[in-house]
């Protein structure tokens, strides 16, 4: 098996602040220096991506002048011109400032509130003007670390009102762009609101322009919560509100980690390509967005450690990928899937055309049941994913 070499169409894009991480952490300080975002550009057009993605502050220094700010994004789209890398996405910094220490949306200052919204506008109208489709919104502040500091209420209510007002804002305009909310559970604050995806649908669920709002789930971010990546994904895209990913790597419940695609929990990761490769084993809502790597190159790494990692994220979702299409087009995979009951699991439990009336009517369902002989049926499920991962390892080609 040889190592896959990405290309542009395989759409996978970086955040700058990814591939831009200084590598200071809360015990030290940064041991790589911030590169030219113009170079970062280049760079990434050689290594085989096709996209990239930034926070306003990661591109315009928060408190550039205006002169500064439009020299530096008139270098940025040109950049983007000579090389062809898409700004797919753009997102606002609302945590880093001591401003929003106590978040944007939802601070108990309503001054701050005002300034979060005006922030977040004004990079709207800069994700329009460089062609972004997806609005990222990860309210890393909006929390509290005491329940007696915070009305959840009203709080709620506040970061509804302002996904509600920047949606209202980009549909005025005409722009051709959705919100992807980011949910994680905590870290930077003790505990975040819209900790998981399963809360960010219920959020989404009772805003006024929803239609336009969807999700944007992190790999870590979910994991952190001990929960299933994969299966999250599924429920986003279930309820057509799967608009955006972020891909990296995280080994259980720990901090935040960020790293490379498949260096943590790698088996989850195989699960992750195989939905958005290959879909629902009974077909459904498929994912055809980019291939977004939000990860940090480890602190150890000096700048030819950044682009190793970059491209280990990149090679890691193509071997999982092509591990993946084998393990479905595998004929001994496809009958253990039948015996699985995945085919089944399809089937509606009611028949097309049968009343409630009918169903408490027919006595094999329940009372004539063979309960013994339904307990007794095994599912195969050990061995399918026995499969999957002699797939994964390279045991089976």
């Amino acid at each position: 098996m040889s190592i896959p070499t990405p290309t542009p169409e395989d759409r996978f894009s970086f955040g700058l602040w990814t591939i831009n991480w200084p590598a200071q952490d809360q015990f030290g300080v940064a041991t790589r220096v911030v590169m030219d975002p113009v170079y970062v550009v280049h760079k990434l057009a050689e290594i085989g991506a096709w996209g990239i993605t930034f926070h306003d502050d990661d591109l315009v220094p928060f408190g550039s002048t205006e002169a500064e700010r439009d020299r530096i994004i008139s270098d940025f789209k040109k950049a983007l011109d000579e090389t062809g890398i898409v700004c797919e996405m753009v997102t606002t910094n609302t945590f880093s400032q001591p401003v929003f220490k106590d978040g944007a949306f939802t601070s108990n200052d309503r001054a701050v509130r005002r300034y979060g919204l005006r922030k977040i506008l004004r990079n709207v109208d800069l994700a329009a003007e460089l062609g972004a489709e997806t609005f990222v919104m990860w309210g890393g502040r909006e929390g509290a670390e005491y329940d007696t500091s915070k009305d959840y209420n009203a709080a709620l209510s506040r970061y509804a009102e302002g996904i509600d007002t920047v949606a209202s804002y980009i549909k005025s305009k005409g722009y051709a762009m959705r919100i992807a909310l980011e949910p994680k559970p905590n870290e930077p604050r003790g505990d975040i609101i819209l900790p998981t995806v399963g809360s960010a649908l219920a959020f989404i669920a009772r805003l006024d322009n929803g239609d336009i709002v969807g999700l944007n789930p992190e790999v870590g971010h979910e994991q952190m919560a001990c929960l299933n990546y994969t299966a999250s994904i599924a429920q986003a895209l279930w309820s057509g509100k799967l608009f955006h990913i972020d891909l990296n790597g995280q080994k259980s419940i720990k901090y935040d980690q960020d790293l490379v695609f498949g260096h943590g929990d790698l088996m989850s990761a195989f699960g992750t390509v195989d939905l958005i490769e290959n879909g629902f084993p009974n077909g459904g809502p498929t994912y055809d967005g980019p291939r977004h790597f939000d990860y940090k190159p480890s602190r150890t790494e000096s700048e030819a450690g950044v682009w190793a990692s970059a491209k280990a994220n990149m090679t890691m979702y193509l071997l999982l990928k092509e591990r993946a299409k084998a393990f479905r087009a595998d004929p001994e995979v496809q009958s253990l899937l039948e015996t699985a009951g995945i085919p089944s699991l399809a089937e509606p439990t009611l028949a097309a055309g049968e009343s409630l009336d009918a169903f408490l009517a027919d006595r094999s369902v329940f009372e004539d049941a063979d309960v013994e002989a339904l307990g007794a049926r095994g599912y195969g499920f050990v061995e399918l994913n026995q499969m999957a991962t002699e797939y994964l390892l390279g045991a089976r080609l």
